[in-house]
């Protein structure tokens, strides 16, 4: 019999695709830590840096390659590694000023088509469980500050949300556990900072002001080790437990509007200098109360990081020095940034 990890499921070897992401490369340590093999699958569109310390770790395995590739799953398969028992696939092009950059029809293939690809390539080697990052921005803008589940209607406002449905659509019918994420914020091995808290930090420390669209909107807040977490969770979920495969994964306290989000940065740098403005654009519009009853329900999650906490820890990464050139492309997924 296999040794059990501290969360109480069997050691095995887990697929991430995406792995030298923002997500991923904090989903691949912790899952070495709790002694997994994992390959991960990656194009290194934003480099490598991020996987580096894992490559003296013998459970470690990396496959470079683009998950478009219709044999990408077996061909980073090692020999003398078990098939893997579960994937994250994280990777595809995250974000809308991204998928607007590329067009509708590189957005479907790789968000939607190479999504498809990957879920069957992973049923032809046996996987148990196939685990797909969405977003919570399928949801849009609701009416009246309505709460929305996962069973609310979906207003996407954006190319990158609709290619998040149709992945979607595709795959809960067949079985994947799907999270729709809030929006994130924090420190990864390969931070973001095209994110509207880590981005109000990141300006606020380093141009000392900030420039704000859409001040009253809402909108959830998320910290990545708190997602890691919740990925986590729907990974060691007992089988025979599953009685929804969907989830918001988000905490009911981490709905801010910006104006909020704006004093909590000026709390810790207060000489930052604030211009609003009063401007409406297209885009990856959200402003939204989002429930996240049945993550909590089923899977127990809690968050465990508050938004302040989250502020004060993008502020000391920077302020030690810790992320040279943040201002660098390879923090953001896009060069197009809205406040």
């Amino acid at each position: 019999m296999l040794p059990e990890n501290e969360l109480g499921s069997v050691r095995s070897h887990i697929v991430v695709t995406g792995g030298a992401g923002y997500i991923g490369s904090l989903l691949v340590a912790r899952l070495l830590s709790d002694g997994h093999k994992v390959t991960v699958i990656d194009n290194l569109l934003f480099g490598g840096e991020s996987l580096l310390t894992f490559f003296s770790n013998p459970n470690f395995h990396f496959f470079k390659s683009d998950v478009t590739d219709a044999r990408c799953i077996k061909a980073a398969m090692r020999r003398d590694w078990p098939s893997p028992s579960a994937v994250f696939h994280l990777a595809g092009i995250v974000g809308f000023p991204a998928c607007q950059a590329i067009g509708v029809q590189a957005a479907n293939y790789y968000n939607v088509e190479a999504t498809k690809s990957i879920f069957e390539q992973s049923q032809s080697v046996g996987v148990e469980k196939f685990i797909f990052s969405s977003t919570y921005s399928v949801y849009g803008m609701s009416r009246d500050d309505e709460l929305v589940d996962e069973d609310s209607p979906l207003n996407p406002q954006s190319l990158y949300a609709e290619t998040k449905i149709r992945a979607e659509e595709y795959l809960l019918p067949n079985g994947a556990m799907v999270f729709r994420l809030a929006t994130l914020y924090g420190i990864s091995p390969r931070t973001r900072f095209d994110l509207i808290i880590n981005q109000f930090v990141l300006d606020a420390f380093t141009k000392r002001e900030l420039l704000i669209y859409q001040r009253g909107y809402k909108r959830s807040f998320i910290h990545v080790r708190d997602v890691i977490d919740g990925l986590l969770l729907g990974l060691n979920q007992a089988k025979g437990t599953e009685k929804y495969q969907l989830f918001n994964l988000g905490t009911d306290d981490g709905t801010y509007t910006k104006d909020q989000i704006v004093q909590m940065v000026i709390k810790r740098l207060p000489d930052t200098l604030v211009d609003y403005k009063d401007l409406t654009f297209g885009g990856d519009m959200r402003d939204i109360n989002v429930s996240f009853k049945r993550i909590k329900q089923q899977l127990g999650f809690t968050a465990a990081i508050s938004v302040d906490e989250g502020v004060k820890e993008v502020v000391n990464a920077l302020r030690l020095g810790l992320i040279r050139e943040p201002n660098h492309i390879r923090y953001r997924n896009s060069q197009f940034i809205v406040s």
